[in-house]
C-alpha cells in the first residue's frame, strides 16, 4: 500500500477528433425554444450576405423567437415542415457556409460529450500545416435531413386581348413544381471555421479538440485512490495509528491520471493507495439452486 494526498490543479476534459479541410460546408441551425416553427420567404442570395438573414421563427405562448442565418452563410432549406411542432435543440434549417470550414465526423458518444459541453472550446491542427488555433464552432453537431425549400406556386399566364382562344379547347393548368432538395442529409458532425489568417487548402486533413468541461484550481486525488463513478466515489482516509476509515466524496472531472474531488475531502487528508474495495457478492450469487425449476 502506498499513500497520497489531494493537490489542486486545473482540470479539462477534452475529446479527440480527426477532420478535413472542406469548402463551403453545410451546418444545422435549431429551435431555439420548443413551439411551432414558422418560415420566412427567402429570396435567393445572389452574394454572399453581410449581415444575417432570418429564416423562422418559432412561437410559444404568443411570443416570436427567430432563427438567423449569420453574416457569411446563406440559407441552405428548411428542415421540417411549417407550422411543425419543435422540441428545443431541433434542427429547423440548414445553412452553407461562404468559404472553407473543418468538418468531422463525430460518434453518437462524442456527440452527447460534446452537446453536454458548457464551454465549448475547439483548437485545431492542420497536419503538416498552420495550428494549433481556435476553431469557432458552426451550428448544430446534430445530424440533418435533407433541406428543402418549397416552390412558388404557379404564375397563371393571362391570354393577350387579341389573342382568340380555339372553340373547344380548354387551356391546361400548370402544374405546381415540387419542393427541390437544396442540402443533402448529414451524419453527426462538427463543423468549425478558422481565424481569417490561417491558410487552409481543401481537402487538407486536420486534428481538432473539443474541451467539453474545465476546472481551475481543482481538488484532485489519485484515480486508484477511488472506488467508484459517475459522480460517487469512496476513498480511504488514514488515520495517525493507520487505521482506516472509508468516506463518501463526490467526483467531477478526470483526466484518467487524477480525479476531481468536489465534496467529502478537505484537502489535508492522506489517503490509501488503492483506494477501498468493492463489496464482494454473496457465494453463488446468480446461480439457480439444485433442483430449482
Amino acid at each position: 500500500m502506498t499513500t497520497a494526498k489531494p493537490s489542486r490543479q486545473d482540470l479539462s476534459n477534452k475529446v479527440a477528433l480527426t477532420g478535413k479541410v472542406t469548402m463551403n460546408p453545410v451546418f444545422g441551425l435549431v429551435a431555439p425554444v420548443g413551439g411551432q416553427v414558422r418560415y420566412w420567404e427567402v429570396a435567393e442570395a445572389k452574394s454572399t450576405p453581410t449581415k444575417p438573414t432570418r429564416v423562422a421563427t418559432v412561437w410559444v405562448d404568443g411570443t416570436p423567437n427567430h432563427v438567423d442565418v449569420p453574416a457569411g452563410s446563406t440559407f441552405g432549406g428548411r428542415l421540417v415542415d411549417d407550422r411543425s411542432t419543435v422540441t428545443v435543440g431541433m434542427p429547423v434549417a440548414s445553412a452553407k457556409y461562404a468559404g472553407y470550414g473543418i468538418v468531422a465526423d463525430i460518434s453518437g458518444e462524442q456527440a452527447y460529450q460534446i452537446a453536454d459541453s458548457a464551454t465549448g472550446t475547439v483548437r485545431a491542427q492542420i497536419k503538416n500545416g498552420p495550428g494549433p488555433f481556435d476553431c469557432s464552432l458552426l451550428g448544430t453537431i446534430a445530424a440533418l435531413p435533407a433541406g428543402t425549400v418549397p416552390a412558388a406556386p404557379p404564375q397563371q399566364e393571362q391570354p393577350a386581348k387579341d389573342d382568340k382562344q380555339t372553340p373547344g379547347r380548354a387551356t391546361p393548368p400548370q402544374q405546381p413544381d415540387q419542393p427541390k432538395d437544396t442540402s443533402g442529409p448529414t451524419g453527426l458532425r462538427l463543423v468549425c471555421t478558422a481565424p481569417d489568417d490561417v491558410k487552409l487548402i481543401n481537402g487538407a486533413t486536420a486534428t481538432l479538440e473539443v474541451v467539453t468541461a474545465s476546472a481551475q484550481n481543482a481538488l484532485v486525488v489519485p484515480v486508484e485512490a477511488v472506488a467508484g463513478g459517475q459522480g460517487k466515489g469512496k476513498v480511504d482516509v488514514l488515520a495517525a495509528d493507520g487505521s482506516r476509515q472509508t468516506k463518501d466524496v463526490v467526483l467531477g472531472l478526470t483526466d484518467g491520471k487524477v480525479v476531481e474531488v468536489k465534496d467529502g475531502l478537505t484537502g489535508e487528508e492522506t489517503l490509501a493507495v488503492p483506494g477501498p474495495d468493492l463489496p464482494r457478492g454473496p457465494e453463488n450469487a446468480g446461480q439457480p439452486e439444485v433442483g430449482s425449476r
